[in-house]
Protein backbone atom coordinates (compact mmCIF):
# COMPACT_ATOMS: atom_id res chain seq x y z
CA UNK A 1 0.00 0.00 0.00
CA UNK A 2 1.14 3.43 -0.76
CA UNK A 3 2.16 5.80 1.56
CA UNK A 4 -0.38 8.52 2.45
CA UNK A 5 2.08 10.52 4.70
CA UNK A 6 5.75 10.10 3.46
CA UNK A 7 9.36 11.82 4.34
CA UNK A 8 12.27 11.46 2.49
CA UNK A 9 15.33 12.73 3.96
CA UNK A 10 13.28 15.51 5.49
CA UNK A 11 15.66 18.43 6.52
CA UNK A 12 14.00 21.45 9.10
CA UNK A 13 16.74 24.20 10.36
CA UNK A 14 16.20 27.25 12.04
CA UNK A 15 18.89 30.02 12.38
CA UNK A 16 22.25 30.81 10.35
CA UNK A 17 25.37 30.38 11.71
CA UNK A 18 26.40 29.77 15.09
CA UNK A 19 22.44 29.85 16.19
CA UNK A 20 22.04 27.19 12.98
CA UNK A 21 20.00 24.12 15.03
CA UNK A 22 18.49 21.27 12.92
CA UNK A 23 14.70 20.49 14.24
CA UNK A 24 14.74 17.39 11.71
CA UNK A 25 17.90 16.42 10.69
CA UNK A 26 17.85 13.85 7.68
CA UNK A 27 14.26 11.78 8.64
CA UNK A 28 13.04 9.09 6.74
CA UNK A 29 9.09 8.27 7.69
CA UNK A 30 6.44 6.35 5.95
CA UNK A 31 2.48 6.51 7.30
CA UNK A 32 -0.08 4.04 5.10
CA UNK A 33 -3.45 5.33 5.23
CA UNK A 34 -5.67 4.09 8.16
CA UNK A 35 -3.03 4.16 11.00
CA UNK A 36 -3.19 5.41 14.24
CA UNK A 37 0.34 6.66 15.08
CA UNK A 38 1.33 8.58 18.02
CA UNK A 39 4.27 10.71 17.75
CA UNK A 40 6.51 11.18 20.90
CA UNK A 41 9.89 12.71 22.05
CA UNK A 42 11.25 15.61 24.83
CA UNK A 43 10.88 18.84 24.05
CA UNK A 44 13.21 20.27 20.68
CA UNK A 45 13.69 16.87 19.79
CA UNK A 46 11.82 17.08 16.50
CA UNK A 47 8.11 15.89 17.41
CA UNK A 48 6.20 19.06 16.64
CA UNK A 49 8.08 20.10 13.49
CA UNK A 50 7.50 16.42 12.05
CA UNK A 51 3.29 17.12 13.05
CA UNK A 52 3.87 20.91 11.57
CA UNK A 53 5.65 19.27 8.27
CA UNK A 54 3.04 16.41 7.99
CA UNK A 55 -0.46 18.98 8.56
CA UNK A 56 1.29 20.75 5.60
CA UNK A 57 1.26 24.20 8.14
CA UNK A 58 5.49 24.07 7.52
CA UNK A 59 7.54 22.91 4.90
CA UNK A 60 11.26 20.85 4.95
CA UNK A 61 14.22 22.92 4.61
CA UNK A 62 15.53 20.02 2.83
CA UNK A 63 14.37 16.86 1.50
CA UNK A 64 11.04 15.71 0.13
CA UNK A 65 7.44 15.69 1.91
CA UNK A 66 4.82 13.64 0.37
CA UNK A 67 1.07 13.35 1.37
CA UNK A 68 -0.90 11.48 -0.93
CA UNK A 69 1.53 11.20 -3.45
CA UNK A 70 1.58 15.16 -3.95
CA UNK A 71 5.10 16.74 -3.47
CA UNK A 72 3.87 18.95 -0.17
CA UNK A 73 6.57 20.41 0.92
CA UNK A 74 7.20 22.44 -2.41
CA UNK A 75 3.80 23.52 -2.47
CA UNK A 76 3.01 27.41 -2.01
CA UNK A 77 1.51 28.70 0.98
CA UNK A 78 -1.83 29.08 -0.77
CA UNK A 79 -1.65 25.54 -2.17
CA UNK A 80 -0.98 23.99 1.07
CA UNK A 81 -3.61 25.65 2.46
CA UNK A 82 -6.15 23.88 -0.04
CA UNK A 83 -4.40 20.76 1.24
CA UNK A 84 -5.83 20.96 4.59
CA UNK A 85 -8.80 22.55 4.14
CA UNK A 86 -9.55 19.31 1.70
CA UNK A 87 -7.71 16.60 3.67
CA UNK A 88 -6.29 17.61 6.53
CA UNK A 89 -8.84 17.53 9.97
CA UNK A 90 -7.18 19.68 13.46
CA UNK A 91 -7.10 18.90 17.10
CA UNK A 92 -5.57 21.02 19.95
CA UNK A 93 -4.71 20.56 23.00
CA UNK A 94 -7.06 23.62 23.94
CA UNK A 95 -9.83 23.26 22.08
CA UNK A 96 -9.78 26.51 20.07
CA UNK A 97 -13.73 26.94 20.00
CA UNK A 98 -15.34 30.47 19.64
CA UNK A 99 -16.32 31.42 22.80
CA UNK A 100 -19.81 32.53 21.95
CA UNK A 101 -21.05 30.26 19.11
CA UNK A 102 -23.00 27.04 19.75
CA UNK A 103 -21.33 24.12 19.38
CA UNK A 104 -23.42 23.36 16.22
CA UNK A 105 -22.08 26.47 14.67
CA UNK A 106 -18.51 26.27 16.01
CA UNK A 107 -18.98 22.33 14.28
CA UNK A 108 -19.85 24.32 10.76
CA UNK A 109 -16.96 26.52 10.39
CA UNK A 110 -15.15 24.47 7.76
CA UNK A 111 -18.04 23.87 6.12
CA UNK A 112 -18.20 27.83 5.48
CA UNK A 113 -14.97 28.11 4.14
CA UNK A 114 -15.76 25.57 1.65
CA UNK A 115 -18.94 27.32 0.88
CA UNK A 116 -21.39 24.55 1.88
CA UNK A 117 -25.02 25.72 1.48
CA UNK A 118 -26.36 26.42 5.38
CA UNK A 119 -29.34 24.06 5.47
CA UNK A 120 -26.45 21.58 4.73
CA UNK A 121 -23.88 22.66 7.26
CA UNK A 122 -26.46 22.20 10.12
CA UNK A 123 -26.95 18.78 8.83
CA UNK A 124 -23.12 17.96 8.68
CA UNK A 125 -22.60 19.47 11.96
CA UNK A 126 -25.56 17.59 13.77
CA UNK A 127 -24.38 14.05 12.34
CA UNK A 128 -20.63 15.32 13.63
CA UNK A 129 -21.90 16.28 17.02
CA UNK A 130 -24.10 12.48 17.26
CA UNK A 131 -21.14 10.86 16.15
CA UNK A 132 -19.17 12.26 18.74
CA UNK A 133 -21.37 11.73 21.60
CA UNK A 134 -22.97 15.28 21.95
CA UNK A 135 -26.69 14.77 20.65
CA UNK A 136 -29.01 17.12 23.00
CA UNK A 137 -25.95 19.68 22.99
CA UNK A 138 -25.62 21.11 19.52
CA UNK A 139 -26.83 24.81 21.43
CA UNK A 140 -24.62 25.00 24.13
CA UNK A 141 -21.59 27.59 23.96
CA UNK A 142 -18.19 26.26 24.67
CA UNK A 143 -18.98 27.47 28.97
CA UNK A 144 -22.14 25.25 29.17
CA UNK A 145 -19.77 22.23 28.27
CA UNK A 146 -17.05 20.38 30.34
CA UNK A 147 -13.57 20.37 28.89
CA UNK A 148 -14.50 17.16 27.52
CA UNK A 149 -17.53 17.99 26.06
CA UNK A 150 -15.43 20.23 24.61
CA UNK A 151 -12.59 18.32 23.19
CA UNK A 152 -15.59 16.50 21.76
CA UNK A 153 -17.23 19.69 19.62
CA UNK A 154 -13.42 20.32 18.33
CA UNK A 155 -13.24 16.88 17.08
CA UNK A 156 -16.80 16.85 15.62
CA UNK A 157 -15.50 19.98 14.06
CA UNK A 158 -12.29 18.32 12.92
CA UNK A 159 -14.02 15.59 10.75
CA UNK A 160 -17.27 16.87 10.05
CA UNK A 161 -15.68 17.61 6.15
CA UNK A 162 -14.40 13.92 6.31
CA UNK A 163 -10.98 14.19 5.86
CA UNK A 164 -8.43 11.80 4.77
CA UNK A 165 -5.81 12.62 7.91
CA UNK A 166 -6.48 14.29 11.39
CA UNK A 167 -3.52 15.67 13.14
CA UNK A 168 -4.08 15.75 17.00
CA UNK A 169 -1.52 17.75 19.06
CA UNK A 170 -1.64 16.50 22.63
CA UNK A 171 -5.31 16.29 22.58
CA UNK A 172 -5.74 15.21 26.73
CA UNK A 173 -3.40 17.83 27.75
CA UNK A 174 -6.30 19.83 29.61
CA UNK A 175 -8.33 16.51 30.58
CA UNK A 176 -8.58 14.31 33.89
CA UNK A 177 -7.77 10.70 33.49
CA UNK A 178 -11.96 9.89 32.90
CA UNK A 179 -11.63 12.15 30.17
CA UNK A 180 -8.68 11.50 28.45
CA UNK A 181 -9.90 7.83 28.68
CA UNK A 182 -13.33 8.75 26.83
CA UNK A 183 -11.49 11.09 24.13
CA UNK A 184 -8.64 8.29 23.84
CA UNK A 185 -11.80 5.49 22.98
CA UNK A 186 -13.14 7.85 21.05
CA UNK A 187 -10.32 8.64 18.31
CA UNK A 188 -9.69 4.61 18.36
CA UNK A 189 -13.41 3.99 17.42
CA UNK A 190 -12.82 7.33 14.87
CA UNK A 191 -9.81 5.54 13.32
CA UNK A 192 -11.69 1.72 13.61
CA UNK A 193 -15.17 2.88 11.98
CA UNK A 194 -14.28 5.74 9.94
CA UNK A 195 -10.94 4.66 8.83
CA UNK A 196 -9.30 7.63 9.68
CA UNK A 197 -5.66 8.43 9.58
CA UNK A 198 -4.85 9.85 12.76
CA UNK A 199 -1.22 11.53 13.56
CA UNK A 200 -1.22 12.40 17.51
CA UNK A 201 1.69 14.57 19.49
CA UNK A 202 1.46 13.37 23.19
CA UNK A 203 4.00 13.14 26.09
CA UNK A 204 2.24 10.68 27.82
CA UNK A 205 3.17 7.18 27.16
CA UNK A 206 -0.62 5.82 28.27
CA UNK A 207 -1.89 7.82 25.71
CA UNK A 208 0.51 6.59 23.29
CA UNK A 209 -0.85 3.29 23.56
CA UNK A 210 -3.52 4.23 22.03
CA UNK A 211 -1.94 4.08 18.68
CA UNK A 212 -1.54 0.98 16.82
CA UNK A 213 2.43 2.91 16.42
CA UNK A 214 5.14 5.08 18.22
CA UNK A 215 7.46 7.25 17.01
CA UNK A 216 10.01 8.59 19.51
CA UNK A 217 12.29 11.52 18.17
CA UNK A 218 15.22 12.93 20.01
CA UNK A 219 17.93 15.42 18.53
CA UNK A 220 16.00 15.47 15.10
CA UNK A 221 16.01 11.89 14.68
CA UNK A 222 13.40 8.97 14.97
CA UNK A 223 14.89 7.29 17.84
CA UNK A 224 12.47 4.60 17.65
CA UNK A 225 9.42 3.11 15.74
CA UNK A 226 7.52 0.30 16.88
CA UNK A 227 4.23 -1.28 16.39
CA UNK A 228 2.40 -0.98 20.42
CA UNK A 229 2.37 -4.38 22.03
CA UNK A 230 -1.07 -4.17 23.48
CA UNK A 231 -3.85 -1.85 22.18
CA UNK A 232 -5.80 -0.56 24.92
CA UNK A 233 -9.46 -1.57 25.39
Amino acid sequence: MAALIGFDRVWKTYGQGEAKVHALAGVDLSIPQGEFVAIMGPSGSGKSTSMNIIGCLDTPTAGTYRFMGVDAGRLDRNRRAVLRNLYIGFVFQGYNLLARTTAAENVELPLIYRGVAAHERRELAMRALAEVGLTGREHHTPAELSGGQQQRVAIARAIVTRPTLLVADEPTGNLDTARTHEIMELLTGLNREMGLTIVMVTHEADVAAYAQRTIRFLDGHVASDAMNAEMVS
